[in-house]
C-alpha cells in the first residue's frame, strides 16, 4: 500500500496525493492515516510543496465525497426505503427516525464525520438521498476535511523518518471506533430479535 502511494505522489506530485485521499474515500480500506503523514514526509523532503500537499489532498477529499453524495442523491429517498424494506431486522420506521434524527443533526454529522475513520466516507451517501443543499455540502466537507488533512499533512511533515508513528497511534482509535459500530449493531440486531420472540409469545397467547 505504501509504496503505490508513493508511486502515485512521485509520478503526479501532489494531485497524486489528492488523487490517493479521492480513492480513500471511495474505497474506505485505503487508509488516510498512511497517506495523509507519507504527503507531509515528502512534503518535508522537498519533494512537494508542503501548501499543495495540503490543498491536493483536501480538494482530493471533496471530489471523493461529492462523488458518494451523488450515488446517495441518484438512489433517492424511495429506492433506499424499499431497499432497507428487503433488509431482515430492519424496519420502515428505523429508517425514518434516522432520516428525522439526519434532517437535524445533518450539519453537524457531515462536518464532524470528516474526521471519523469510516464514518467520514459512509455519510455522503445519505447527504446524497437527504438532498442537503450541495453548498452547504461541499463547504462543511471541505472545512471538515481540511481539519482532518491538515492535522495528519503536518504531523508527517514535522515528524519526518518517523511519519509511520502517526498510523501507529491513529489505528488503535480507528479500531476503537469500529468496535463499538460493531457492537451497536449488534445490539440493534438483539433488540430486533428480541422483539421478534416477544411478538411470536403474544400471538400464541
Amino acid at each position: 500500500m505504501t509504496d503505490w502511494v508513493v508511486d502515485l505522489m512521485e509520478t503526479l506530485g501532489a494531485p497524486g496525493a489528492g488523487l490517493a485521499i479521492a480513492l480513500e474515500n471511495l474505497f474506505p480500506p485505503l487508509p488516510s492515516e498512511v497517506i495523509l503523514p507519507l504527503s507531509g514526509f515528502t512534503a518535508s523532503r522537498g519533494e512537494m510543496d508542503l501548501i499543495d500537499a495540503l490543498v491536493w489532498t483536501t480538494l482530493g477529499s471533496v471530489v471523493g465525497a461529492l462523488v458518494l453524495y451523488w450515488v446517495g442523491a441518484m438512489l433517492g429517498r424511495e429506492r433506499t426505503l424499499r431497499l432497507a424494506g428487503k433488509l431482515p431486522l430492519v424496519k420502515i420506521s428505523d429508517i425514518e427516525k434516522t432520516e428525522a434524527w439526519f434532517q437535524k443533526h445533518g450539519k453537524k454529522t457531515v462536518f464532524f464525520g470528516r474526521m471519523i475513520p469510516i464514518f467520514r466516507s459512509l455519510i455522503s451517501v445519505p447527504a446524497g438521498v437527504e438532498r442537503m443543499p450541495l453548498p452547504t455540502f461541499t463547504l462543511l466537507t471541505l472545512a471538515g476535511s481540511a481539519i482532518w488533512n491538515s492535522i495528519f499533512v503536518l504531523a508527517g511533515y514535522y515528524l519526518g523518518e518517523s511519519w509511520h508513528l502517526v498510523e501507529a497511534y491513529v489505528g488503535i482509535g480507528s479500531k476503537v471506533v469500529l468496535g463499538l459500530a460493531v457492537l451497536a449493531v449488534l445490539i440493534f440486531i438483539g433488540m430486533r430479535l428480541s422483539e421478534r420472540r416477544k411478538g411470536k409469545h403474544g400471538a400464541r397467547r
